[in-house]
């Protein structure tokens, strides 16, 4: 059950937590058996963050026209965290003129971390090309890694929303990406055309070659192949889901992205300084690329097994430090799978105004806890841990003790069959003859063929607990082991 609210807080997630704790204490209130109240279950009849006040904040917070208007300038830092004197005289007026570079007044916080990925990682690289020491090297990675994280979720809101700069700066807008993407572990636009043109289309379904529903998701070999599949196979899988989905030109150009720069990594280890692209690309690109798929497992672990299509049940919203403070409202998967388009800022607003719907929908949020947490602790099975975690919202959530809400999240990582996918997917059963005869046609880009594969080397067809697990041969012939 939830537990104290973490002082690091977001404004808007310390609102947001409050509004939900106060609906747990008042359902508690509620259903008291007693008629005698204590001074905690009177609290829970007061009038602070109700919804109505909650809502006001919020929408106050995003409007620039409002006096209440507070854009995010750093992300570690708000306003009351800094020295009067220094927030009248430099960080203000930054903060004005930034407001006019950016395209949304809220997000001077793009414009200072761009400033500081060209002012330290920029310059950084072409001194260790020029000049090579492990002094220098492995600080410079250290450096690179801790900002990839917020960098890759500035261009998550960049290739999302065409751009993060006004457009009398849409040429730096279209071309800091090609300068940063090498040295943050990204290759040119494959983010763009895996994300936006294909995960958000599928959304974790049966055609989604990042989806987590033909894995035991609490399993330490199924998540290794999950991860190993996109490190892997990626490069191949993109370009043929687009030819299989009947788009050659998205095919060409996913290919063509992802192509270029592998080839440009191999020219400047070859021909520049193979120990600087060392660190300063191929380590940055590996490691990101694993942590990204250990966040995409935690963002689509949980997933209902009535309703494994739903948003709602199908990805989960996190109330917590790194993901809201950190990396732009990351923490709200349900809402950015609902409107992918939504603007960050807007998420916290978006969330309570829809509070009703992701109760009945029986959605599961959670605070205290990041995505590589998530993945961590289902890997471990510390269902108990998570279910401190949880933040009921509903009037079955509430009702649930520790261990009904742990034994109930368990059920959400049970791996899904072929026939369980066809019989809950629409899009799986109008294209089941489809998608197997490309399976017969190209080896090796559809699950069958990779599970296939592993589970011959491995056991991923491995029972849990037990009960017979099912694997697809080549060809999508269901086997038991």
């Amino acid at each position: 059950m939830p537990g104290a609210i973490d002082p690091a807080l977001t404004v808007p997630d310390t609102l947001v937590l409050e509004n939900l704790f106060r609906d747990i204490k008042k359902e508690k209130f509620t259903t008291a058996v007693s008629s005698t109240a204590s001074d905690g279950d009177n609290a829970a009849t007061n009038d602070q963050f109700t919804d109505e006040e909650v809502i006001d904040q919020l929408t106050a917070f995003n409007n620039k026209n409002d006096p209440r208007f507070k854009p995010t300038v750093f992300t570690t830092w708000d306003e009351k965290d800094i020295n009067p004197t220094l927030n009248k005289y430099i960080v203000q007026p930054y903060s004005r003129v930034g407001q006019k570079i950016v395209r949304h007044p809220t997000d001077v916080v793009f414009l200072t971390h761009l400033l500081i990925h060209f002012t330290t990682i920029v310059p950084s690289a072409i001194l260790l090309f020029r000049h090579f020491s492990y002094w220098h090297a492995v600080p410079h990675t250290i450096w690179s890694v801790f900002c990839a994280g917020p960098f890759t979720l500035m261009m998550h809101n960049h290739i999302h929303n065409g751009g993060i700069l006004s457009k009398q700066f849409s040429l730096i807008d279209r071309v800091f990406p090609y300068i940063l993407e090498p040295l943050m572990g990204h290759t040119w636009d494959s983010y763009y055309y895996h994300h936006v043109k294909h995960h958000h289309v599928e959304g974790n379904g049966a055609d989604d070659l990042s989806s987590t529903l033909r894995y035991q998701r609490d399993d330490v070999f199924d998540f290794l192949c999950y991860v190993g599949r996109f490190v892997f196979f990626v490069w191949l899988e993109l370009p043929l889901y687009f030819l299989r989905k009947g788009k050659p030109g998205m095919a060409l150009k996913a290919g063509l992205s992802e192509y270029a720069s592998y080839a440009f990594f191999w020219f400047m280890a070859t021909q520049v300084n193979f120990k600087a692209t060392l660190f300063a690309m191929f380590l940055p690109f590996g490691i990101l690329r694993f942590f990204m798929m250990v966040g995409n497992f935690g963002q689509h672990a949980l997933v209902d097994e009535i309703e494994p299509d739903s948003d709602f049940r199908s990805s989960i919203t996190l109330v917590d430090v790194p993901s809201n403070r950190f990396c732009f409202n990351d923490g709200y998967h349900t809402a950015h799978h609902l409107n992918p388009r939504r603007h960050w800022r807007d998420q916290p607003l978006h969330f309570i105004k829809s509070k009703a719907q992701y109760a009945s929908g029986r959605a599961l949020v959670f605070h205290n806890i990041d995505y590589n947490m998530m993945t961590f602790k289902l890997l471990t099975k510390d269902y108990l841990y998570l279910a401190d975690c949880l933040v009921p919202i509903g009037k079955e959530q509430m009702s649930m003790s520790r261990e009904e809400i742990a034994a109930m999240l368990k059920t959400k990582t049970r791996r899904f069959t072929e026939a369980d996918i066809e019989a809950k997917f629409e899009k799986a059963r109008v294209g089941s003859k489809l998608r197997k005869g490309s399976e017969r046609t190209f080896a090796f880009t559809q699950w069958g063929h990779v599970e296939w594969v592993l589970a011959k080397l491995g056991g991923l067809a491995r029972g849990v607990d037990g009960v017979q697990q099912h694997y697809s041969g080549p060809g999508g012939v269901e086997k038991t082991k």
